[in-house]
């Protein structure tokens, strides 16, 4: 285009020179030179580039904005009757935060009200790109200012109304990643409905005030010294009930020991009352071997001989 330009420029200024009557031989070259680059600037006009990365959008003025896309690379469009318009295709990003996008000092950070109405500020980073095959009906709907018009005020409500789902302490501690989960489904649709797909929903940085955020440090130190002392009476109440258990172990083994004893000693007295000469052969194996007759008691009619008795054991 600029090259086309400056032949127009160059015509131009020999016709101006070839105005001079003893120049009049630098018209024809000054009349060519024009010739060439207004159809060079009409033709220049009639192809388009589109870079790598994005899609061309066409709006014809007779017709509006074609439904189909350019893809990469040259293209030949009516000169003075369609325009195009290039739009990037590839991954962007948009970041609110305290530090401003590009890390300028204006804070774009989401400020939001929690669960039970404590302020809460938001850094979050939204990946995202608009998708190729719907560029159309974007520029048609949004334009090229698509990401101020759609993409920024969603965010900031989706985040609002995402943060007022949890209560603080959650949100700082254990529910972060629920929070980012909930932005993502809700964004994904509102994206979808302007022909943009998510890619990432990022929370960088989840801020309460300070004096909130004592509170509850404080509160979630409560509430661990309670969860140990609880966790010490489970073990207490553990270490009781297995001495219990050990204990009426114990009896009922006592007990079957005694049953044990006692149906012995049952048995022992029944056999001693069927041969009562295990009596006396017991006797004399307790006394003295220098004993050899002993007295028993009158009621018993005889006198026991202790040699007699051993010398049959032995034998």
């Amino acid at each position: 285009m600029l090259i086309f330009v400056l032949v127009i420029l160059a015509g131009i200024a020999l016709m101006v020179v070839s105005a001079n009557p003893k120049q009049k031989t630098l018209r024809t070259p000054a009349i060519a030179l024009l010739a060439v680059g207004l159809l060079g600037t009409a033709l220049s006009g009639a192809f388009v580039i589109i870079p790598a990365g994005s899609v061309g959008v066409i709006f014809n003025i007779f017709g509006g904005v074609k439904p189909t896309t350019l893809t990469e690379g040259y293209h030949f469009v009516m000169p003075g009757v369609e325009r195009v318009t290039v739009y990037e295709a590839r991954l962007q990003e948009l970041t609110l935060s305290r530090l401003g996008e590009g890390g300028s000092n204006v804070d774009e950070s989401i400020h939001a009200r929690s669960k039970e109405g404590l302020e809460i500020a938001a850094d979050i980073t939204v990946q995202f790109n608009i998708i190729p095959t719907e560029a159309a009906k974007l520029h048609k709907e949004l334009g090229p200012n698509y990401i101020e018009t759609a993409i920024r005020p969603q965010v900031r409500s989706k985040v609002r109304d995402g943060v007022g789902q949890f209560n603080a302490a959650d949100l700082i501690s254990t529910q972060r990643t629920q929070l980012e989960a909930l932005i993502n489904e809700r964004l994904s649709k509102e994206f979808a409905n302007n022909h943009i797909e998510l890619r990432n929903v990022l929370l960088r940085e989840l801020r309460i005030p300070d004096s909130v955020a004592k509170v509850i440090e404080e509160k979630q130190t409560a509430e661990q010294q309670v969860a140990i002392e609880r966790n010490r009476k489970q073990q207490a109440e553990i270490a009781a009930q297995r001495k219990v258990v050990e204990a009426e172990g114990e009896a009922k083994a006592q007990i079957a020991r005694a049953e044990g004893e006692a149906k012995a000693l049952s048995l022992r007295g029944k056999a001693l009352k069927e041969n009562p000469e295990i009596i006396q052969l017991t006797m004399a194996e307790k006394l003295s071997p220098s004993i050899q007759t002993i007295m028993v008691p009158s009621n018993g009619g005889y006198l026991l001989d202790l040699k007699s008795l051993t010398t049959a054991k032995k034998q």
